[in-house]
């Protein structure tokens, strides 16, 4: 049957190719919807795609970013923010694609850090489509936060501020006469759940009368505005997590409209009728304020892949770690990801664990210059691996359920534990024999690092914070595996170091407080308070530096 066999593999290849071509990309951003259309960001590019899905079109290939798209009310031309000629301006292009034209020529402020944000962002159109609204820095008080919201005609001329003092991105009701807002811009500050000072709220603009209304009011933040018919929709953590909600400015009643639990609703945007498009774990959404329904875009952005073809890349300018072989025969290096070694004076270099996918850091030598620990996010999450110096065999993962971000791990000095914290303050000891893991404390406060084995590795000494703001030092012993308190709360004792001998246990300590008043203001400040201190470890210990005196008849 070698006509059905030849059916066969020709079907087989057409739902590869299929499949193929239903694959999504990931990392689209910024994305806006009109009609059969939605506009994203990918790659600092601006691209098209059909807001059903399937294969992107590439409308930009400029160096520099053009960001936040936005498709004019009849969908013939798409608003944005460029990085042309140096600065950051609006742009608008036509939709099916074309040379940028420039509609705003006010110095940009920048280059800003990430938490900044960008000058001359695009956020809509006004209903009648004849200007771009844009927030910008130009009459700004000096505070990047407190931008505010300007209008520029799509037939030229100079930008038209709005009335508000300060605003961040806003939304035109469909009437033109009202504006929903939010005073305060923060978009790019990654504060989860935050409550304070500069959580977002949102107002109602009344351009006729110039007054305004607060609206859909919590104690965290509330962004994105979009006007649709009689109701404004905006995205909110008051959940815990950016979700969509409706509010309608008349009684003030907020519905939530999705629930995600495991990633933001980022960066809604409306066609300003039934449909807000939005990122989710770096892909498209739609939402239908109509019947409550949405769905995942599936697209694919064709590009030539060049920064994901395998390559030989120098790491020489990216060394983030180093160490000295316990004897110094050889050197250790983290960089770009990677654990090397490095000969002093002969041999190879070797890459220790060759993983292009995963950011392996925090590297130590063993006791006996045998193995090398490091943390590794190879699973998805910060893992402790073991792996031979000499480049034999793989590394070993020897966590595998932990969930947080973890920091460098300490060697005992006899090499049979390995001592660790993570971001949440916990202090975990691994036995690398049987691969035992415990929990020997918690710093309520998250902090820690500070561990110290004892020259026998039987005991372990970090600080913990007290809620005075201080720290106090504790040893936690490897027998009985008990966590015991050394020092009070009055003073901070910490970063730990035992004496080889045994006999003292040393550490840092701020308690010399000698206040020097100011030559130029009345105030006062402390200076050089920091002392080393010393513990004894026994009652049969001197005191290192005992008392002195001069006697008469003493030898010279």
């Amino acid at each position: 049957m070698p006509g059905r066999s030849l059916f066969i593999r020709r079907l087989v290849l057409a739902l590869a190719l299929g499949g193929a071509a239903q694959a999504q990309t990931k990392l689209l951003r910024f994305p806006d919807i009109q009609g059969d259309k939605v506009v994203f960001t990918y790659g600092g590019d601006l691209w098209t795609a059909s807001s059903t899905g399937g294969t992107a079109a590439r409308l930009t290939a400029h160096p520099g970013l053009e960001l936040f798209a936005k498709f004019s009310p009849d969908g013939k031309w798409i608003a944005f923010t460029g990085q042309y000629d140096g600065d950051e301006q609006v742009y608008v292009i036509p939709s099916s694609g074309g040379v940028p034209r420039q509609l705003t020529f006010d110095p940009a402020a920048g280059p800003l850090p990430p938490r900044g944000g960008y000058d001359h962002q695009v956020v809509g159109w006004t209903p009648d489509g004849s200007s771009v609204l844009f927030r910008a820095a130009t009459d700004a008080d000096g505070v990047l936060s407190r931008t505010a919201l300007y209008t520029a005609s799509l037939s030229g001329g100079l930008p038209k501020k709005l009335p508000m003092p300060t605003a961040g991105p806003g939304s035109y009701s469909p009437d033109g006469k009202r504006i929903a807002y939010a005073p305060m811009f923060r978009d790019f500050r990654h504060w989860k759940r935050y409550e304070g000072g500069w959580a977002q709220d949102l107002y109602v603009f009344d351009l006729t009368t110039n007054q305004q209304k607060k609206i859909a009011t919590s104690k965290r933040t509330e962004r994105d505005p979009m006007w649709i018919g009689d109701k404004v929709y905006f995205a909110s953590d008051r959940d815990g997590t950016l979700n969509l909600y409706s509010v309608d400015p008349a009684t003030d009643a907020v519905k939530q409209l999705t629930s995600q639990k495991a990633w933001d609703v980022r960066w809604p945007s409306s066609d300003h009728q039934s449909r807000i498009v939005y990122e989710l774990n770096g892909e498209l959404h739609v939402f239908n304020v109509q019947d409550g329904s949405y769905r995942g875009l599936s697209i694919l952005v064709p590009t030539d892949g060049g920064a994901s073809r395998p390559s030989r890349i120098s790491v020489e300018r990216n060394i983030e770690g180093f160490s000295l072989s316990p004897k110094g025969e050889r050197a250790l290096f983290v960089a770009r990801g990677d654990v090397f070694t490095v000969p002093i004076e002969k041999g190879a270099v070797r890459n220790l664990t060759n993983s292009s996918g995963a950011h392996d850091k925090h590297a130590r030598w063993s006791p006996d210059g045998k193995r090398i620990a490091y943390i590794s996010d190879l699973s998805g999450e910060d893992q402790l691996f073991l792996v031979a110096q000499d480049g034999k065999g793989r590394p070993e993962a020897l966590t595998s359920g932990l969930a947080a971000q973890i920091n460098p791990p300490n060697w005992a000095p006899d090499g049979k534990h390995i001592a660790f914290t993570d971001k949440d303050g916990i202090v975990f000891v691994m036995s690398v024999t049987d691969r035992k893991l415990v929990k020997a404390a918690k710093d309520e406060f998250g902090r820690g690092g500070d561990l110290a084995w004892s020259a026998d590795g039987q005991f372990l000494s970090f600080s913990l914070g007290n809620l005075n703001g201080t720290r106090s030092l504790h040893v936690w012993g490897l027998a009985d595996q008990q966590l015991h308190r050394l020092t009070g709360d009055l003073f901070s004792v910490t970063e730990p170091a035992w004496d080889p001998d045994g006999k003292y246990l040393y550490a840092l300590s701020r308690r010399d407080y000698a206040p020097q008043i100011s030559n130029l203001e009345f105030d006062y400040a402390g200076n050089r308070n920091m002392d080393v201190i010393a513990y004894a470890l026994r009652k049969d210990v001197a005191h290192p530096f005992p008392p002195e005196s001069d006697e008469v008849g003493a030898a010279p």
